[in-house]
């Protein structure tokens, strides 16, 4: 009885979220669905209800972002200041209220953490939201806008990073190239789900065959390195990337995080930068005519997600003091080196 009560709401609800045509009208079925979804779960209906609901009010908060996007903003009293007859009591001037201004947010009854969520979900495409819908129920998972909101964030980084992925590479030949690809994990390794939540909310990543199509090859000196990182699990796309971009592999750095992260087959603390060249490009020697050569496994506690320590910049500073060097993906622009990929700064 409450769950069929429960239903018609709902089959009600998403006629007139088609019908409305004002904001207060959508805001009032996203209310309305929010109190269904609430009592569905609280009822246990089952998650299919719901989801239900949840679409509706998720729904109707695409449609509340797009007529936010397209409100007239309220200034408050900017350019309302006019000239005054008061003997200088105010200086000159009053304030007067602008005729018809268009309603605040907090007139509106909403946050502003409210209208920017509202808005960058509605900036979804269509047929990708409507996808991630159907995905979402198919998989049995909870439809939240939350959820909708990382996939709206998503879509937006990679509208941004595909523009300086765009971006041409510098002209010239260089004789060391540092990269740290943004490389993507397959499901064996991390569930869609982790994939697109968890690691796409730090950057970007890209599929091996983009990263391997680079035209790396066409900047290289033909005498060059390549220092690479690669996870464990990534290390025969890595050999493939060095293969793509014409090197070939020579040796390795290990990278001891100190810190552990939980593994699939053991607990995991290191990361590898691997060691790749084309042509002869040994490192540069002392005056004595000894070779630089430095401990291969550097203990350096990690820090925020991704980042790599500067140290190892250093380190291949010391191995190659002279010849150009660029950065791929870069995070920093750092002296001494060009920089190209996601998050130069």
């Amino acid at each position: 009885m409450e769950e069929s009560k429960s239903l018609q709401n709902i089959s009600k609800a998403r006629q007139m979220l088609a019908e409305a045509k004002t904001l207060d009208d959508v805001l009032m079925i996203r209310d309305k669905a929010e109190a269904v979804r609430v009592y569905a779960a609280a009822a246990k209906l089952g998650l299919e209800s719901q989801n239900e609901a949840a679409e509706i009010k998720i729904r109707a908060e695409r449609k509340a972002g797009e007529l936010l996007r397209e409100m007239p903003k309220n200034e408050g009293t900017k350019g309302q200041l006019k000239g005054s007859n008061d003997g200088g009591i105010s200086g000159g001037f009053i304030v007067q209220p602008p005729e018809q201004a268009p309603p605040t947010l907090q007139e509106l009854g909403i946050e502003k953490t409210q209208s920017h969520r509202w808005q960058t979900m509605a900036e979804l495409p269509e047929e990708e939201f409507e996808e991630f819908v159907a995905e979402t129920k198919e998989n049995k998972e909870e439809l939240t806008s939350t959820a909708i909101y990382r996939e709206a964030k998503k879509k937006e980084r990679e509208e941004t990073h595909a523009e300086k992925r765009a971006a041409p590479l510098p002209e010239g030949k260089y004789r060391v190239i540092y990269a740290d690809p943004p490389w993507r994990y397959g499901v064996d390794q991390h569930s869609k789900k982790e994939q697109d939540t968890v690691l796409e909310s730090h950057y970007p990543t890209m599929p091996l065959d983009e990263i391997c199509a680079l035209p790396i090859c066409e900047m290289a000196a033909d005498d060059c390195v390549l220092f690479l990182w690669a996870t464990s699990p990534l290390l025969p796309q890595a050999f493939e990337v060095i293969k793509a971009w014409g090197f070939n592999y020579k040796a390795s750095y290990v990278w001891d995080k100190v810190k552990h992260n939980v593994g699939y087959y053991n607990s995991v603390r290191h990361e590898l930068l691997l060691i790749a060249t084309r042509g002869s490009c040994l490192p540069d020697k002392k005056p004595e005519g000894e070779p630089v050569l430095i401990d291969s496994v550097q203990s350096i506690e990690r820090t925020e997600h991704s980042r790599k320590p500067e140290e190892f910049r250093r380190i291949i500073e010391h191995m190659y003091p002279t010849g150009r060097k660029i950065e791929l993906f870069s995070r920093i622009n750092a002296d001494g080196w060009e920089g190209w990929g996601n998050e130069p700064t």
